[in-house]
């Protein structure tokens, strides 16, 4: 490709991953910072935490249609334009001075940001020679992996030190560095798809991909606080998501223009490959979210701690993301692929016989073990998925890919916090039976608080039932690590049905 040759790969490299890292840090950054936004902005509970939603919503309805954006207006174009509008709304976030502002403009930044993901990746596997896609899915990796490691750490220490505006005012100077790096390095391939003069835009896929994915991205999100189904407008909303995406799937692949392309899905690497992100990271985000939470619910540990716990795991990724990267080039990427899947299921059952007694090391140990496998799931996978799809498909491609990845996020996430919720009634329901007069260990228990503390026999009892509330608890946290651990080895062994590359030696039409 003469203008990467013109250029240098790690310019365009640097120019696209910039922008594709303050993204996806926007997605988990503001977690930590509702508490103040709330406060500052005299916002409710249940109010405040569409700052986190509205992001995701447009970012879920974004990343599907930016392939077709980027036809529309050309690859750079839309980029450039992507990183404008996300950084303007970072700024004007900073700036809001009440909830209703900056919820309309995180909607706004999940809009500029929804493209950044699909098109840094379809640069990188462009600029990239096809013996060397395995590298530059390990750079796009620093990003989509760390980004929500990372994400909470940063909002924390900005939020503590300084004022959570400061988590959107940092992107501004980087975005405009983003900026004009894009504009003086990236280039549009003379193979790119561009739109046909006359050509019709796809205004009933556009309304029903952006209802659909809108709907879904609000269920997932909001579900088990509203205690699913029981909810009404929970139950309307994902009907509407159902019927909306159902008539999309059998719109688009009717329509000679869609705004999604989905026969990218005949590429039976691609659709085997779709499949294993999906539930790979369905896992991988559950396993995220879960590990900070019993920390500090169960542990008592502070939010420093639980980074701590984090903060090594980051810093292996990091050094074992390249070295995957480089060893798709000399071994079957498949086999690596099977390695990170079998260590990242390992990672989950021993996180899975944690006790309430475990030090910090052990709980570094778990998470350690866990960052081998997921350097060695997503880069291999990555590679595996995108190898035989045609050049000027790439941005169609990634841009499903990306789609189905964060999708797998958002129902692993809205899984592990329900079925911790359902097994933790469970196991209470349980341990409550043997609090009777008639159960030896329970009045041996209550005699010796009230003889050595001097507790009066209800406040005895009080004691022990927070005992087993704990208790329930922390057997639901082992059940949820044991079930993800199984979604890890079933993808071990589904993933075989993926074709090996040739690296690059015969690849289809078009890629060369």
């Amino acid at each position: 490709m003469a203008p990467a040759r013109a250029t240098g790969k790690w310019l365009i490299t640097l120019s696209v991953m910039i922008p594709t890292l303050l993204e996806i840090l926007d997605t988990s950054i503001a977690n930590v910072a509702l508490g103040h936004i709330q406060g500052s902005l005299s916002a409710g509970q249940d109010e405040v935490t569409w700052v986190l939603t509205s992001y995701l919503v447009a970012n879920a309805i974004v990343i599907p249609m930016s392939g077709w954006l980027a036809r529309i207006m050309g690859r750079k174009n839309y980029l450039m334009a992507s990183v404008t509008l996300f950084t303007l709304a970072s700024m004007l976030c900073g700036l809001a001075q009440s909830l209703e502002a900056l919820v309309v403009f995180r909607i706004i930044q999940g809009i500029g940001g929804g493209g950044l993901q699909p098109m840094s990746q379809a640069i990188l596997l462009e600029t990239f020679p096809p013996r060397q896609r395995g590298l530059a899915m390990a750079i796009f990796a620093m990003g989509a992996v760390l980004g929500p490691i990372l994400g909470p750490l940063l909002g924390g220490y900005i939020t503590d030190n300084y004022s959570w505006i400061w988590i959107f005012y940092i992107n501004v100077p980087l975005g405009i560095l983003s900026l004009f790096m894009c504009w003086s390095f990236i280039f549009d391939p003379s193979y790119q798809e561009r739109r046909v003069a006359g050509e019709k835009v796809d205004y009933l896929g556009l309304a029903l991909l952006s209802v659909g994915l809108g709907c879904l991205q609000i269920v997932l999100d909001k579900g088990q606080g509203d205690d699913w189904f029981a909810s009404q407008h929970i139950v309307i909303l994902s009907i509407l998501a159902a019927i909306c995406l159902c008539a999309l799937v059998w719109w688009e692949l009717r329509h000679s223009n869609p705004i999604i392309n989905l026969r990218t899905f005949r590429y039976p690497n691609f659709a085997a490959g779709n499949v294993v992100m999906f539930f790979g990271f369905f896992a991988f985000f559950g396993s995220i979210v879960l590990l900070p939470m019993y920390l500090q619910n169960l542990m008592g540990y502070t939010s420093y701690l639980a980074g701590l716990v984090l903060g090594p795991s980051g810093a292996i990724m990091l050094l074992l993301l390249p070295v995957a990267g480089k060893l798709t080039e000399k071994i079957d990427a498949r086999f690596l692929l099977c390695f990170g899947l079998t260590v990242s299921g390992f990672s989950l059952l021993f996180m899975s016989n944690f006790t309430l007694q475990i030090d910090i090391d052990t709980a570094i140990h778990g998470r350690n073990i866990q960052a081998i496998g997921i350097a060695f799931f997503f880069v291999p996978l990555s590679y595996l998925t995108m190898a035989f799809i045609p050049r000027e498909s790439m941005n169609n491609a990634s841009a499903l890919f990306n789609l189905l990845r964060n999708l797998g996020g958002s129902f692993g996430t809205a899984f592990v916090t329900t079925i911790l919720a359902r097994r933790a009634q469970v196991h209470q329901h349980h341990l409550v039976e043997h609090l009777t007069p008639y159960d030896p260990p329970f009045t041996q228990a209550r005699d010796a608080l009230e003889k050595f503390m001097g507790l009066d026999p209800v406040q005895a009892a009080g004691v022990i039932y927070s005992h087993v509330l704990k208790q329930a608890a922390y057997m639901a946290y082992v059940d949820v690590f044991y079930i993800q651990a199984l979604f890890f080895f079933g993808l071990a062994v589904f993933m075989w049905i993926i074709k090996r590359p040739n690296h690059g030696t015969h690849m289809p039409e078009g890629m060369h």
